[in-house]
Formats: structure tokens, sequence, C-alpha cells
């Protein structure tokens, strides 16, 4: 059902507490975050691609209300900046496909043209190169309207579902996201429909023509040729084998449709299957895309706002997510195993057990399923982080649960060895999904598209191991190097998951330490000595999301409560806890937290994709801080 949330803002206290005051208060905090069954989820943030690609949805299948338009459109509208443009994170630069499908979405809910706030964006939008420049994703919406042509797009064949695993560009060479987005999307661009729209969109056009073919030894040349290929190949008047690859796709998307009639519990996969599964015929009364459909309203948040209810789609859940990181905080500030709040959780979180094989296997067939996936429902994808996470927090409760607890660990340890990249590291979702080929293709023009080991998972994954007395494992040993070898010069980590690189040290040196390499290592020295050089003037930290693109942003931006918590969590492991850095780390914390025990963040501190996507965790605001003031308390072990 689709989640209400009642407007709330903590102001701050007036005086500083003390660090066992603010512990306490945070701690309070999540005990009473904690769902009746025992999980935390807070609300994932994105940005209103989201919004306007519901309301493109909806209008494509003839569903959308006036309700969902008008209160979709409010939202957009409050999240519009003065310049009129919309960006991918707050604060960050405009972004011209965010511009133009918000542009879109708000003429799709009533908006005249000559409004100022649309005719501010238009503007933006051909002094930035127009639809013309947009992303393939926001030239597919178009197209589906008849605002851009199928011609004019990359050709993606679902003949595609017919190459083995070991041949090239077969679709488990692309990261689990990417696949179960691009599968529906093979049928949505053969079968190429086109429905109307009650305006068009000639204004954002600027008239630019087609880059020319480039020189066809690169890269580019090759597949622009192999595109311009393909799409004479879909003309061709009679195609049995088309006809076969597109029942074999549908047959594809079907098997992977989760219980919550989700697709991976994301929502590029999800709206892409529905389309997909619609336009071969499958009618809305079918009972997947009944669910799927249904399913949706079950990521909608609605507000009420001064303006007045507004609604918002979440592209994700993480409740899994949360309720490890939850744990593992509570657990860090002392909170008893036998606590009743920490047992509901354990109980719930062994429920989310995944013991059937998902896309995973087809890379690893001889492995044992196990683990825990991000979201509710998505047994087909369990992820590394999310299971290293649960293992670090379940492993640490005791009876009267032991045998149950030891049993899924055990199970869930095993798979993450199996996990394991041939370099030694760990991706999120697959074994060895490395492939750059796949990076070449003219339509990944947008957002990772393999899923190669980083720092940030292979940290959490070592963690686990050193915690379960693996150090001296093959495995562990293999992380660590991976690790070291993976040093940026500065001393830092890259962070794949979350902004950016006080992520991955945040996540790296603790992993380090506990895994034997003792805190005076010089690796660890540099990685000490990088944080104490981006502490901000205020004893916080922060790192602005640009820093993906601009290396000049690495380790800078403003304070927050979850970057601030991670670099404490590093320097503590080093063996910091006396210092002046932490000790004004542990005071901004102290000093910014709410009198209902939260703290605000405005910023989005986690990472879809690097340098195209970008999430706000709700609740990383809280659990981050509460296990670094938890183990600053301890002594910084």
């Amino acid at each position: 059902m689709t989640q209400t949330v009642p407007e709330t803002t903590g102001s701050p206290v007036p005086a500083r507490r003390t660090p066992e005051q603010t512990l306490a208060a945070g701690v309070g905090f999540l005990r009473r975050e904690q769902h009746p069954a025992g999980w935390w989820k807070g609300e994932l943030a994105t940005n209103v691609t989201m919004d306007a690609e519901d309301l493109l949805l909806r209008h494509f299948l003839g569903i959308l209300t006036p309700q969902v338009a008008e209160e979709s459109a409010r939202w957009i509208r409050s999240q519009q900046r003065a310049d009129g443009t919309w960006a991918t994170f707050p604060g960050g630069p405009a972004d011209l496909s965010t511009t133009v499908e918000a542009w879109v979405a708000l003429r799709l809910a009533g908006d005249p043209p000559d409004a100022p706030w649309l005719t501010s964006a238009a503007g933006f939008v051909r002094g930035h190169g127009g639809l013309e420049g947009t992303r393939v994703f926001t030239r597919i919406w178009l197209a589906l309207f008849g605002q851009w042509s199928w011609d004019e797009l990359p050709n993606l064949p679902p003949e595609l579902v017919f190459l083995p695993s070991w041949f090239p560009l077969n679709v488990y060479d692309f990261a689990c996201w990417a696949r179960q987005t691009i599968v529906p999307l093979t049928v949505v661009g053969t079968l190429r429909p086109v429905r109307a729209l009650p305006f068009d969109v000639a204004e954002l056009r600027i008239g630019k023509t087609p880059a020319k073919t480039r020189a066809p030894w690169t890269w580019d040349g090759l597949f622009q040729n192999l595109d311009t290929a393909l799409h004479a190949y879909a003309k061709l008047p009679f195609n049995p084998v088309r006809k076969v690859a597109l029942k074999q796709a549908a047959e594809w998307i079907l098997a992977r449709q989760e219980a919550d009639g989700s697709w991976g519990g994301i929502q590029p996969p999800w709206v892409y299957s529905i389309l997909a599964l619609h336009l071969l015929g499958y009618p809305l009364t079918h009972p997947a895309l009944k669910a799927g459909l249904a399913g949706l309203e079950g990521f909608t948040i609605r507000e009420e706002t001064e303006q007045g209810w507004v609604r918002r789609l979440e592209a994700c859940q993480s409740p899994v997510w949360d309720t490890a990181l939850a744990m593992n905080a509570l657990l860090d500030a002392g909170v008893s195993a036998g606590d009743e709040t920490l047992v509901q959780a354990a109980e719930w979180m062994l429920g989310e057990e995944i013991r059937v094989p998902g896309d995973w296997a087809v890379r690893r067939p001889a492995l044992d399923p196990g683990g825990f996936a991000f979201e509710f429902a998505n047994d087909n994808y369990p992820d590394t982080d999310d299971t290293a996470e649960v293992v670090l927090a379940v492993r640490r409760m005791g009876k009267p649960d032991h045998l149950r607890i030891r049993a899924a660990v055990d199970r869930s340890v095993r798979w993450l060895e199996g996990m394991q990249s041939g370099d030694g590291g760990w991706g999120a979702f697959d074994a060895d999904n490395t492939r750059v080929l796949a990076t070449k293709l003219p339509f990944c023009d947008f957002g990772a598209v393999i899923d190669p080991p980083s720092a940030d998972v292979t940290a959490h994954v070592v963690e686990m191991l050193a915690a379960e007395g693996k150090t001296d494992s093959r495995q562990c040993r293999r992380g660590v190097r991976w690790m070291l070898d993976n040093q940026e010069p500065d001393g830092s980590w890259f962070g794949r998951w979350g902004a950016n690189y006080v992520y991955g040290t945040g996540a790296v040196v603790p992993a380090l330490v506990a895994a034997g390499v003792p805190g005076r290592d010089p690796r660890i020295r540099r990685a000490v000595q990088w944080l104490a050089e981006h502490q901000n003037a205020d004893g916080g930290w922060g790192e602005d999301l640009r820093s993906y693109d601009d290396p000049a942003w690495a380790g800078r931006g403003d304070s927050t409560p979850s970057q601030t918590a991670w670099a404490l969590l590093a320097l503590l492991a080093a063996g910091e806890r006396e210092s002046e850095v932490v000790t004004r780390g542990v005071a901004w914390l102290c000093d910014r937290q709410r009198d209902d025990g939260g703290w605000d963040e405005d910023k989005h501190t986690g990472t879809g994709f690097p340098g195209d996507f970008y999430l706000a965790y709700h609740l990383y605001r809280v659990v981050f801080p509460v296990s670094a003031l938890g183990r600053y308390l301890r002594g910084g072990s």
C-alpha cells in the first residue's frame, strides 16, 4: 500500500550533549523507528525522473488519474531550482535529461507551456543541447510518444537472449540491474510503439544533426556500424527468429518477477518489464501486470505539505540493509544482544535468507545458494554487501536461536567465499562481471552497466571474514591484497556505493585493521593523514557527489552526519581515539543532534551509478553516527 508520512522536522538542541547523552538519544531514536515486525526502513530519496517516468508510464498504459498527476506534479515543481532546472542531487549542477523529463511530465499533468517555471526550464534545455543532447533513456521515453524517431535510437535486438554466457555481450555480461533493464528494452525497441501526447515538445529542440560516424577502427565506429546493421536486420520483412526471441525474452522477464510484483526491487527494470509485457499482448489484468502495478504503490510516498499533498516514488527500498546497519549500530552502542529490539530484528532477518539460486549462479553454478538481498523481495539477486553486513550483525546475537543463526551465518559465509572474483575482490551482485566491452555499446550512455569488484564491498566482506576468525583464509588474504593494491595515490579509497572517497576509506580501514593490518602500517597512516587533511573547519566531514566526475571535489563538501561518522569509524579503527581530529568530529555530531535523537542531512550520500544517479538513505544519518559514537565510547574498537 502507499506509504503516507507526516511532515516532521526536529529542532537542534540548545546546548551540546555529551557523547554519552548523544549516543543514548540516538539509540532511543532507532528504537522508536523500528517497525513492529522487527525491521527498519528509511526513505530512499533520488530525483524527479522517478516521478516523471511514473506519470509517462501511466499515461502510456491509459491509467493516469487526475489525482496522481496533480500530486506528482506538485512534487516535481517543489524540486525545481531557482534557475528553472532540476538536478540529480541537491546542490548539484543542472541536469539536461532530468530537466527535460520533468518538463514533459508537468506538461502532461496540465501545466501550460507559458508557465514561468516551464519557460525557464525550456530555455535551459535549448541552451544546453536541447532534446538532441539528452541521454538514451530520455529519448526512449520520447520515442514512446512519437517525439523522437525509433530509427535514431541504438538498436538492442531481443536475440541477445540466445547468446550463451561465454559469448561476448550476452545478457550476463551486464550487471544485474542493467540486464534486467536491457532484456525488456529489447522488446520495447523491437515493437516500436507510439502513443500520442496531448502536446508536442518542439520548443525543446535545437535542430542539431547527429554526429558523423566515427572511424571504423575505433570502438565508437565499430559499434555505430554494428548498430546500422542491426537496424537493417530489424526491418527484414520475414524474421521467424525474432518471433522466437521475443517469446523467450517474455519468458525470461516473467521468470524474474519477484513476490512483491517488482523486478529486482528497483524502478528501471520494473517499469520496462511492465511496458514489454504489455506490448507483447499481456493485458493489464494479467497476474504479472496486476502484481507489477500494485507493487509500485508500495514504493509510493504521499506527504501533506503547505502546498497540498505530494506524491513521490522511491527508486528502490532498503529494509534488509537498513536493518543490518541498525542492528550493528545498536550492538556497537552497547545494547545487549538479548534486548527485545535486537531479538525481533534478528528473527525478521533470518526469515529473509535466500535459499534459491539466482542469476549469480550463471558464473558460479556449483555454489550452494545463501545470502541476503537489499529489498523486501529480491530472491533472484542477493548481494554480497548486504550479506556481509547481515552476518556481521546476526553473528553477534546469542541464545535462544544460536544454532539457527549459526546455520544461516555458515551458509552465507560459504556463499560469499564462492562469490569472490578472480582478482580477489568482490562485486555487489555477481562474480567476475568485468567485461568492459559491454560499456562500449551506444546504448550505455547512462549509469554503470557492469559490476566489477569495489573497495567498499570488498571491505565489508573482509571485515566479516575477520569477525568469523578467517583472517588466514585464502579468500581473506586475497581480499586484503586487493584493497591494498587499489588504494589511491593520496591514501584514500574510491567508494562505489557511497559518496565517495570518505565512504571508501571509512569502509576499508576498519576492514584492514580487523584483518590484521596494524594501525601503524604506512598504508593505514596515509589514509589517516588523508582524512585529517580533509576534515572541515567545523570538525565534520563531507564530500560533494561531483567528486565522481571532478577529482578536485574528492573529500570536499559540506559536513554531513553520515560522512562524519564514516571518517570517524576509520580513524577509530586506526587507533586515533585520543586525537584532536576525532575529538572535533565527535563534537560535531554532538552539537548537531536534533532533540528527537536524529540528525538532519539534506545531502545525498548514497550512490546508485557514479556520475549519474544518487541516493539519500534517510537512516544513514542515524545508524552511522550511533555506530561511531558507540565505538568511540568503548575505546575505538
